[in-house]
């Protein structure tokens, strides 16, 4: 999950991001880490970055309601060290250069541009690492991707929800997929996505679409797969719009949910008269295809 990027521009600025540091109670692998996590993306943090020992750090934007975040993270784990303070501008290009690496994911492998010369362009999502949401490092990505990698068929129509920096999209396209509209409302990500798409050569199968989710779906419907990585609370927003959309052989594959969350949001989705088609685990994260009955 890559963090804000600065250019040799904005840093001659005023700082523009808040540089949230959380330690949780708990060393390793925990829910409360993975509520923290989530809690800062939720808040606009491109990405979180995992410190020496058990410290995670997000950067927001600087007009985030600091009342609001600490409220979240308090939430998140009521025992974690919070610390807030305003950013120097950083070139996020070099600092994450080293830290990303490339990921095997099903079929595919996702790469920043300098690790892909390696793996078959077929079956390579090239992804740079910028403000956007999803370079492969985020089991939520993976999981979506896994997922994504039994359901997508040659020549499916596809509708990726919030698609940050088009990772999943482009995977779909890798898939097979004929058509795929990447729905973003970040302009931020859009101008991410748009140069993804185009470096991995896919664009005269993924569409980005700059607008709401729930009101553009309608207007792309039919479509066969749906992909969400998003919040859970989004999600359930989402699914009546999602399950109007869908072909009646059609499948939604849901990422960006906790484990801890998982019986509450099949319960959720059985009554909404969804059924569990397959699902991916990894770390604190859970990830779901669904249909319809």
């Amino acid at each position: 999950m890559p963090a804000p990027r600065a250019d040799a521009d904005s840093a001659r600025h005023a700082p523009v991001w808040l540089d949230v540091r959380v330690t949780p109670r708990r060393a390793g692998e925990s829910p409360e880490r993975a509520r923290i996590a989530a809690a800062l993306v939720a808040h606009g943090s491109g990405g979180v970055i995992e410190e020496e020992g058990s410290t995670l750090r997000g950067f927001v934007p600087i007009e985030t309601d600091e009342s609001a975040l600490r409220a979240a993270l308090r939430e998140a784990d009521p025992d974690a060290d919070t610390a807030i303070a305003r950013a120097a501008p950083i070139d996020w290009s070099e600092r994450w250069r080293d830290a990303v690496r490339a990921h095997v994911v099903g079929p595919l492998t996702v790469a920043p541009p300098w690790l892909a010369a390696a793996s078959d362009p077929a079956r390579t999502v090239v992804i740079d690492p910028g403000m956007a949401f999803g370079t492969g490092e985020h089991p939520t990505t993976r999981g979506a991707i896994r997922l994504a990698s039994r359901v997508v068929r040659g020549g499916d129509s596809v509708a990726d929800l919030g698609a940050g920096s088009g990772v999943l999209a482009i995977a779909a396209a890798k898939l097979g997929a004929a058509r795929v509209a990447a729905i973003e409302l970040d302009a931020d990500a859009i101008g991410n996505a748009e140069a993804n798409i185009a470096r991995n050569g896919v664009a005269d199968r993924v569409h980005v679409i700059d607008g709401d989710a729930a009101l553009l779906l309608p207007l792309l419907a039919p479509v066969r797969v749906v992909l969400a990585n998003i919040i859970s609370s989004t999600i359930v927003d989402l699914l009546p719009a999602i399950g109007a959309a869908l072909t009646s052989d059609g499948r939604a594959i849901l990422s960006g949910i906790l484990v801890e969350e998982r019986a509450g949001m099949v319960a959720r989705l059985t009554g909404g008269g969804w059924r569990v088609a397959d699902e991916d685990l990894e770390d604190a994260w859970w990830s779901v295809t669904i249909a319809r009955h």
